[in-house]
């Protein structure tokens, strides 16, 4: 999972996005895919210098390029995400992490205060964006990053995605921010302590220490900065809160709930919803109440702000560990757990999906993971046997079906 980018995460395709990648594979056909490397990388110069690329920044670059057999490896065998949210927030948000998350925060105060005033978004959130990714810069990867991105630019299962990076990790290594043979970072080519690809640092680079130059990887202040532009870019709305944990009425209308049923906060009050701690923010706020583990696990409201972490990756259970956490950072309590009923194996996951793709539901491929359309289909079920529809599949669900 990578910050700030869209190389590993799995995407839908509305219209607008797929004219997009139309344009992109248009433009990334200049250089075609596949066949002998040698061959592709003089393409690969060809175009650049098209692109008014230097021929010193094209020849440095790509001088001792080569395919990264462990980059294809790690591509084909990209991992399913199938924790529960109180079990991957109990693993990635640590003592150690909240600590230096805060210590952080406050070792940076002046970047962060900068970059809230520029680009609107608070430092709890940067900062844990910055923990998951590289704890804070302690983990960013192995993998060369010209190779990696030049690998992923040769193979033909995605050059669109990836060609536009190479010509901007050219365009880095001419500003003097990207070294071909030291500069390293995740298999996929993202850069840094927030982890993004290249052609995002060029747009959206910010030079936070007043170097002259934009390094993820060894300045904070650039990444701090870079983070928060990059969000702003996304969609972050100024001064509006992102996530808060709530208290539900037990006699609640279940089917209320869900990631894409949005209501004014003023509707949730009048349904029962209280703020676990503090108050809820204005009334004329929209919401949508999450319940990630069903009616007896923790409740959220969802603002919209939280669409920028969907932006992220579309992992419901990753994007609210990343927004739980900058809740934490920014002095929320710890959720209360509650007490979830037991979820389904993978096993059984599967033929939850294989039962109700039967019944005609789209539940998006029996792969086992609880996603927004198989959620959508349990809630529907529920409401039909007249249980309580809260979106959390269930043994009892599937013994019902």
């Amino acid at each position: 999972m990578r910050l700030l980018t869209t190389a590993c995460r799995p995407f839908v395709i509305t219209a607008v996005a797929f004219l997009n990648l139309f344009l992109n594979q248009a433009m990334a056909s200049a250089v075609e895919c596949g066949g002998d490397f040698g061959n592709f990388l003089s393409k690969v110069r060809a175009e650049a210098r098209s692109r008014g690329l230097s021929q010193q920044a094209i020849d440095r670059t790509l001088a001792n390029a080569r395919i990264d057999r462990k980059v294809l490896s790690r591509d084909r065998a990209q991992g399913v995400f199938k924790l529960t949210f109180l079990e991957f927030s109990q693993r990635a948000i640590s003592s150690y992490r909240l600590k230096n998350g805060r210590a952080n925060i406050e070792k940076y105060a002046s970047v962060f205060r900068r970059a809230e005033q520029e680009f609107g978004v608070p430092a709890p959130v940067i900062a844990a964006f910055w923990a998951l990714e590289t704890d804070f810069g302690a983990v960013q990867g192995d993998f060369n990053t010209i190779n990696a991105i030049a690998t992923l630019s040769h193979d033909c299962r995605r050059p669109e995605l990836f060609q536009p990076h190479l010509f901007a990790a050219i365009r880095m290594v001419e500003h003097g921010d990207l070294d071909p043979a030291r500069t390293t970072g995740a298999w996929a080519g993202e850069i840094g302590q927030v982890q993004m690809l290249p052609e995002d640092i060029i747009e959206f680079g910010v030079d936070g220490d007043g170097d002259g130059h934009v390094r993820l990887k060894q300045s904070a202040p650039d990444a701090i900065m870079t983070a928060a532009r990059f969000i702003q870019h996304l969609g972050w709305r100024r001064d509006e809160p992102w996530m808060q944990e709530v208290d539900v009425p037990g006699q609640f209308h279940w089917a209320e709930a869900g990631l894409h049923q949005r209501l004014p906060v003023s509707r949730w009050q009048s349904l029962g919803v209280r703020a676990r701690s503090g108050n809820l923010p204005a009334g004329s706020l929209q919401a949508s109440l999450v319940l990630p583990q069903g009616r007896n696990g923790p409740a959220f409201l969802l603002f919209e702000n939280f669409d920028i972490y969907l932006e992220w990756n579309q992992s419901l259970v990753y994007t609210l560990t990343a927004s739980y956490l900058a809740t934490r950072l920014a002095g929320a309590p710890r959720y209360d757990a509650g007490n979830p009923e037991p979820g389904l194996s993978d096993a059984q996951m599967e033929s939850l999906q294989r039962t109700l793709q039967s019944r005609g539901y789209d539940v998006g491929g029996v792969d086992g993971i609880l996603g927004a359309k198989t959620r959508d289909a349990v809630r529907t079920e529920q409401s039909r046997l007249g249980l309580p529809a809260d979106g959390w599949p269930t043994p009892k669900l599937l013994n019902a079906l």
